[in-house]
């Protein structure tokens, strides 16, 4: 009678579970202290934003000249009635300042958003298809580019007038060049892998194949260049608004702010140093978790 043949044990292929891989990615996050530095302002800075109605002290708007141009609490003729101070008008600065987050957050959010969605779009289809797709595209691509930013902000807003909505649709389809360009690049060099042709073998559909298997691909390079357009965004309002093209007084602005308080900078230079200071810190809270998530990102956190 013959022995029953040897058993042998399957091989497997162990796959760490999700909650490892979690763990790993969150202990090189905070491992990275400038991108938990960053984190915990922006986070501090989105937080005062939403909480804003019930952390202002003062209506932002509500004006009272007999208490104009107040010096902050640490100034020896300072008060606790008005922490920060008042602008020209009486109006508390603490509170405008927590409502001009709230601007400066959401033209960020806005602009950058309507810009990926632009930007993205079009790089994902001229990288993928190529040919004419592509030379049409980056035709576009090289017009945008040869334009300044700034200058055509300023000309197109001067024609339309300052508004909220127009300054963020207005960066919106002015900020979407660094999408496409990432976004043709890595399209460029995936339209060939092997897990497209396997897509494309089992008849998988073009729309298909480019929502599903190209685009998550390039997400990780599209949030660095997101949060880098939304600091952009922000700086472009300020400057917009400083020049008085861009969101209309009296609604709470830091670049307002600090374009109403130019002329007393030599002698109450607070009202020029605490919204720059506010918006200093923002850009910087985006720019460092930026470069935190693109460290991440890249082979070997490098």
């Amino acid at each position: 009678m013959s022995s029953p043949p040897p058993h042998y044990p399957a091989l497997t292929l162990a796959l760490p579970p999700r909650r490892h891989v979690l763990r790993r990615v969150f202990g090189r996050a905070l491992d990275h202290r400038s991108l938990v530095v960053g984190a915990v302002l922006l986070v501090l800075i989105v937080i005062a934003a939403a909480l804003a109605p019930v952390l202002a002290p003062h209506d932002p708007y509500a004006q009272d000249l007999a208490s104009r141009l107040l010096p902050p609490v640490w100034n020896p003729r300072g008060s606790w009635l008005h922490v920060l101070g008042t602008d020209k008008l009486g109006r508390d600065y603490l509170s405008r300042l927590l409502y001009g987050a709230r601007v400066s957050l959401v033209i960020g959010v806005c602009a950058a958003s309507l810009s990926a969605l632009i930007g993205t779009t079009l790089g994902v289809l001229a990288g993928y298809f190529g040919g004419r797709v592509d030379a049409v595209i980056s035709y576009l691509i090289t017009t945008r580019l040869a334009m300044p930013v700034v200058l055509v902000a300023l000309a197109m807003s001067s024609l339309i007038g300052g508004s909220l909505k127009t300054v963020i649709l207005l960066l919106g389809l002015l900020l979407w060049d660094r999408f496409a360009v990432v976004s043709r690049s890595v399209a460029q060099q995936l339209r060939d892998a092997e897990f497209i042709a396997a897509a494309r073998a089992v008849g998988a559909s073009t729309p298909y194949i480019l929502l599903r298997e190209l685009l998550p691909n390039i997400a990780g390079a599209l949030i660095v260049v997101a949060t880098l357009e939304m600091a952009h965004a922000i700086l472009l309002e300020a400057t917009l608004s400083f020049l008085g093209l861009g969101v209309p007084p009296p609604m709470p602005s830091w670049g307002l702010m600090i374009s109403e308080g130019k002329t007393y900078m030599f002698f109450q230079p607070w009202v020029i140093l605490i919204p720059g200071a506010a918006l200093a810190l923002t850009v910087l809270a985006i720019n460092l978790v930026g470069d935190g998530m693109r460290d991440l990102t890249t082979p070997d956190g490098r």
